[in-house]
């Protein structure tokens, strides 16, 4: 594909104000070629994500995997919290000959992209009742891998077009990575389930934990999803590589690693003083209970007897819109009253949400009540979200936006990841609705440093 015209160097003059584009001109940016390269490319960055978090759960729970085991093979997530650690190698470092061939953010892009395909595959061929370390692995390579191509293609975006022209490659990425999740949410229940064959067992032992399992069918739906990692590869390989961004040559290693890392650390903590620890205390628990709780939410519909086709339709393609409902209600709303109001009224809204799972817990199987609950829960995550990202966005200073916004959302998932882990062995323990009731706990201390944040550390998020 062409890459987008860059706009003209000469500045109009006073005298002649540049005309304003009409709609039909503004509109027309999401079908220019820069636009479309990201809108696949977005799609590329979010199919694996669900595939070793959300959609592996309910594949492991049907193989009759307890739910401990399950919770603490949500670390494997992780991988994205710590991505900004090999950032600066992503950034600076070449590929022998594939670098020389396609640049520097193709060739690491086309590489992540053929790491996930592989991975997936091994995912796919491997079966979790013959043992978990073939899957683990599988998954550890998808998310280090996924994570790579996220790095990659943060800077190729930026770097793909003007100012003026970010925000439609934004609108155009995020299109593509919902409806990526969409597919690999959805689709690979809906492909896993059309190709089952009828089940041998029937009756009471249907009940039996694994007893409806079935590999070869699960093993054709991440087939079809290493293959969807196709539109990404074909997109990097008919793109162009962006034009390099010179960096200033580093004298020695030290050096090198005080621009990447050491500054931007220490930009903020001499912007914030004392108040730093509090922002930072704030971003690393705002998601706190969703995260933890969402660990647990597909295991939870297979043992409430949801079907793939139920969980599909509902939670994976209605969930997704009504997130992006929600997220679209949290920029309005945050506009009108101030992203710190907004930030309270998610946090809030996000606990509330997680009692209805503790509701629903009791109601038995209802799809009608698990609309409600999806739609709840779903509006508050994208409110919540909408919400967060401004104030990150806020703290973050223009020369280290990369870098810092990096690790501010990096660090949104360390603790929360980390507490995840422990879901499973919490429900074994106890219950379904006392593990929802406690993941609403979760967010009074949320509520807390959001009031402390808006007296002792506001983020002027107009800038």
């Amino acid at each position: 594909m062409p890459p987008a015209q860059p706009l003209p160097d000469t500045a109009p003059t006073v005298s002649e104000p540049p005309a304003r584009p009409t709609w039909g001109e503004t509109l027309r940016v999401y079908l220019e070629p820069a636009s479309l390269r990201m809108f696949a490319l977005g799609f590329s960055a979010g199919l694996p994500l669900l595939l070793v978090l959300g959609t592996l759960s309910f594949r492991l729970r049907e193989a009759g995997l307890d739910r401990t085991t399950i919770g603490y093979l949500s670390w494997v997530g992780l991988a994205y919290g710590f991505k900004w650690c090999w950032a600066p190698l992503v950034d600076r470092l070449p590929i022998p000959l594939l670098t020389r061939w396609m640049g520097r953010r193709r060739s690491w892009l086309l590489l992540s992209q053929f790491c996930i395909m592989a991975s997936l595959v091994g995912m796919a061929l491997a079966d979790p009742r013959s043992g978990l370390n073939v899957v683990v692995w599988c998954a550890l390579a998808v998310a280090f891998a996924s994570a790579t191509q996220d790095i990659a293609l943060d800077a190729f975006r930026i770097e793909s077009a003007d100012v003026r022209h970010q925000g439609a490659l934004a609108a155009t990425y995020q299109t593509g990575y919902r409806l990526a999740m969409i597919w690999a949410g959805a689709g690979v229940l809906w492909i896993a389930a059309r190709a089952e064959v009828a089940p041998a067992v029937s009756g009471a032992g249907a009940a039996l934990p694994g007893a409806l399992y079935q590999q070869a069918a699960w093993t054709t739906a991440y087939l079809v999803m290493a293959a969807s990692m196709l539109v990404g590869v074909l997109t990097v390989l008919f793109s162009r590589e962006p034009a390099r961004v010179a960096l200033p040559p580093a004298r020695n290693a030290a050096e090198w690693l005080r621009g990447a890392l050491v500054e931007p650390f220490a930009d903020f903590l001499q912007r914030y003083g004392k108040q730093a620890l509090l922002i930072l205390a704030l971003i690393g628990v705002y998601r706190i209970s969703d995260v933890v709780m969402g660990i647990m939410a597909n295991p939870f519909y297979v043992d409430m007897g949801y079907t793939k086709d139920e969980v599909a339709a509902v939670t994976k393609v209605f969930g997704v819109i009504m997130t992006l409902v929600g997220a679209f209600i949290g920029g309005a709303l945050s506009l009108r009253l101030g992203v710190m109001r907004v930030l309270m009224l998610g946090a809030v809204l996000s606990a509330v949400s997680n009692l209805l799972f503790a509701w629903l817990a009791g109601h038995g199987h209802d799809v009608r009540a698990l609309v409600m609950v999806i739609s709840a829960d779903n509006l508050s995550a994208g409110v919540a979200s909408a919400a967060f990202i401004a104030y990150l966005s806020g703290l973050t200073n223009v020369k280290y936006s990369a870098t810092q916004y990096a690790l501010f959302s990096s660090m949104m998932l360390l603790a929360p990841k980390w507490l995840a882990g422990y879901s499973g062995a919490f429900v074994d323990a106890y219950d379904y609705p006392t593990f929802f009731i406690a993941t609403a706990c979760l967010g009074v201390p949320v509520l807390l440093l959001i009031w402390l944040a808006t007296r002792w550390a506001p983020v002027d998020t107009k800038t």
